[in-house]
């Protein structure tokens, strides 16, 4: 069961891009755990390995050596892959991106459901789904809206309903918050958390934005490829 195992499970990660005297180490020995219902920031300078992290983690970019486990089961051992990595992303990972990355030509309830008729819902029961999770996160008003009337925190809203469609067990936000003002960024942030706590989801945010961190339940930080839990304080360093 989900609250046996952990969402999200790494150990001894590592990234290493080129050989000799190119080579670059990414990404070392990451070791980190996020319960279900658990929302935990990654903090770190740009360059520090948190993209390489998200993406690893995403089973976007293979780790070089190391594990992830998602809900116990071992999905990749070093670049080896142990399942359906496209079906698995599918079912068990909600992405959320700096940029909402909506479909320009389809309006908010069609960007929800059309990652569930992807995943073989039925049409009419991918729209209700999509109705209901807009509902839920405040912007079922704007269903009938294109992404170019919305406001940039109503298209982070839609982005993590679509994010949810498919019921994954984690949530994987890539400075989510950088194009927001204060106020935005803060109920985006309050948003993951409810996310967290409402639905059973292990939460990933990457992020730069010190102004929120009293939400979450965790903080990570990552320097030159090394992370290390971090107190959970507003001088967290980033």
């Amino acid at each position: 069961m989900k609250n046996e195992t952990l969402a999200i499970a790494t150990e001894g990660l590592s990234k290493i891009y080129g050989s000799g005297n190119t080579e670059v180490i990414a990404m070392q020995d990451a070791s980190v755990g996020v319960k279900h219902g658990e929302v935990v920031a990654l903090l770190g300078p740009s360059g520090s390995g948190k993209s390489t992290f998200l993406t690893a983690v995403g089973l976007i970019n293979a780790p070089t050596a190391g594990r992830v486990l998602i809900n116990g089961e071992v999905v990749m051992d070093g670049p080896r892959a142990m399942t359906n990595l496209r079906k698995f992303r599918r079912s068990e990972i909600g992405y959320v991106f700096q940029k909402s990355n909506l479909i320009p030509f389809l309006n908010a309830v069609e960007n929800v459901q059309i990652v569930m008729e992807i995943n073989g819902y039925g049409v009419a029961e991918a729209r209700r789904r999509a109705l209901d999770l807009l509902e839920e996160l405040g912007v079922r008003d704007r269903a009938d809206n294109l992404p170019s009337m919305l406001s940039g925190g109503q298209q982070q809203r839609v982005a993590v309903a679509r994010a949810l469609a498919n019921h994954p067990s984690i949530i994987l936000a890539d400075e989510p918050t950088a194009a927001l003002d204060s106020q935005r960024g803060r109920q985006v942030m309050e948003l993951f958390a409810q996310v967290a706590h409402d639905h059973g989801a292990g939460v990933i945010v990457v992020t730069h934005d010190q102004r929120a961190l009293d939400i979450f339940d965790t903080l990570y930080e990552m320097e030159d490829g090394l992370i290390r839990r971090a107190e959970h304080s507003e001088s967290a360093t980033l």
